[in-house]
C-alpha cells in the first residue's frame, strides 16, 4: 500500500495548491467570505503558506545561501508593500496610519517573533543556538537605523505637522533607505557573504541540487503562493475587522493579524532552518525581512505620494518608541556572545507578546 508520502508526490500537491489557491483568491477577491466560504479560504490560506515555504526551500537548495533568504523575505515584502499602497490609495485619510502600524507589526514579529522563535527552538534542541555575531550584528545594525529614519524622526521633526515628514525630508529618507538596504546586500552576498553562512552547516548529506529548470518553476511557484497568500489575507481582513469590532478591540489589532499571516511563510521556514542547526540563515531571514519591510516600503510611499492626497504618518507613538528601543537593546545584547541560549529566545517572544497585548489593550 502506497504511504502518505507517495500519494502527495503523486498528487503534486505543490503545484496544484498554489494553483488551486489562486483560483479561489481570484473567486473571493472582493467579496465578504462567512460561515463556510471563510473556512475554505482559510484552509487554502494555509496551504499556500506551507507551498510557499517548499517551493522556497527548493530555491534556496538551487541558489545556496543567503540568497535563499534573500529571495524569500524581498519576495514577501514587494507583494506587501504592493498591497498597502493600493489600500492606502483607495482608502483616503482613514489610512494615514496604515503604512507606519504595518511596517512596525512587521518589525516587531520579524525581530522579535521570529528570531525569537527560532533562538529558543534551536537553544533547545542543540543546547545552544551558535550564529555569526558579527554576521547578525551588521544585519540588526541596519534594521535599527533604518527605524531610526523612517518611524522615530518623524515624530519628532516640525517641518510638517504632525508625526510626518515633509516631502522633502520624505525623499531623503526614502533615498537614504535604498542606499542602507543596497549596501546590506550587497555584504550579504558579495563582499562578507561568509559571515550569513550557518556556523554549523554540515551539506555532505544533502540531496543533488534541483535543476535550474525545476528551480525555476519552484520560483514561480513561490511567488504564486506570496501572491495567495497575501491576497487571502486581505479577503479575510473584513471577517478579522468584524471580530475585532465584535470584540471592541481597536482597529490596529487587524493590521497586526494580517501582518501575522503574511509573515507566516517566513516563520515557518526560520523554525525548520533553526531545528538542523542553521540559526544564521533563521536570522537571515528575520532580520532580511524587518530591513526589507522598511528599507522597501518607504521609498515606495515616497513615490506614491505624489498622487496620494491624504497624509502619511510614518512617526510611531510614545509606547512603540519605547518597544523598538528595548527590542534593540535586548537584540543588541542577544547578537553580541554569537550564540544563545533559551532565554535570550524567550526574551525576545515576551516583547512581542507585549506588542500585541497593547496592541489589544493601548
Amino acid at each position: 500500500m502506497a504511504t502518505v508520502a507517495e500519494l502527495l508526490r503523486r498528487a503534486r500537491w505543490t503545484i496544484s495548491v498554489p494553483l488551486l489557491s489562486l483560483v479561489v483568491l481570484v473567486l473571493g477577491w472582493g467579496r465578504h467570505p462567512h460561515g463556510v466560504a471563510l473556512a475554505v479560504v482559510g484552509v487554502f490560506l494555509v496551504a499556500a503558506i506551507i507551498a510557499a515555504v517548499h517551493h522556497a526551500e527548493v530555491v534556496a537548495h538551487r541558489v545556496g545561501e543567503p540568497y535563499g533568504a534573500l529571495i524569500l523575505a524581498v519576495a514577501v515584502t514587494v507583494i506587501e508593500v504592493g498591497l498597502i499602497v493600493t489600500l492606502m490609495v483607495s482608502g483616503g485619510d482613514e489610512t494615514s496610519t496604515l503604512a507606519r502600524d504595518t511596517v512596525f507589526a512587521a518589525a516587531m514579529i520579524t525581530v522579535n517573533g521570529i528570531a525569537g522563535l527560532a533562538l529558543l527552538v534551536g537553544a533547545l534542541k542543540h543546547h545552544l543556538a551558535v550564529f555569526s555575531s558579527e554576521g547578525a550584528g551588521a544585519a540588526l545594525a541596519t534594521v535599527i537605523t533604518l527605524a531610526t529614519l523612517c518611524l522615530v524622526l518623524p515624530t519628532f521633526t516640525t517641518s510638517a505637522n504632525g508625526p510626518e515628514y515633509a516631502s522633502d525630508q520624505l525623499a531623503f529618507a526614502a533615498i537614504a533607505s535604498l542606499a542602507l538596504y543596497g549596501l546590506f546586500v550587497f555584504t550579504q552576498t558579495v563582499r562578507h557573504r561568509d559571515l550569513y553562512l550557518p556556523v554549523n552547516d554540515d551539506t555532505a548529506h544533502e540531496a543533488d541540487p534541483p535543476t535550474d529548470r525545476e528551480a525555476l518553476v519552484s520560483l514561480g511557484l513561490m511567488l504564486v503562493s506570496l501572491v495567495v497568500v497575501v491576497g487571502l489575507a486581505k479577503v479575510t481582513s473584513g471577517a478579522i475587522e468584524d471580530a475585532v469590532d465584535s470584540a471592541g478591540l481597536p482597529q490596529a489589532v487587524v493590521g497586526v493579524a494580517i501582518a501575522l499571516l503574511v509573515l507566516a511563510p517566513e516563520c515557518i521556514a526560520a523554525v525548520r532552518n533553526a531545528l538542523r542547526d542553521r540559526v544564521q540563515i533563521s536570522l537571515n531571514l528575520a532580520y532580511g525581512s524587518a530591513m526589507a519591510s522598511i528599507g522597501l516600503t518607504i521609498p515606495t510611499l515616497a513615490v506614491a505620494s505624489i498622487w496620494l492626497d491624504g497624509p502619511l504618518d510614518l512617526g510611531l507613538e510614545s509606547t512603540q518608541i519605547v518597544l523598538l528601543a528595548v527590542s534593540s537593546i535586548v537584540g543588541t545584547l542577544t547578537v553580541v556572545p554569537g550564540r544563545a541560549k533559551p532565554l535570550h529566545g524567550g526574551l525576545h517572544l515576551a516583547l512581542l507578546a507585549t506588542f500585541i497585548y497593547l496592541s489589544i489593550s493601548p
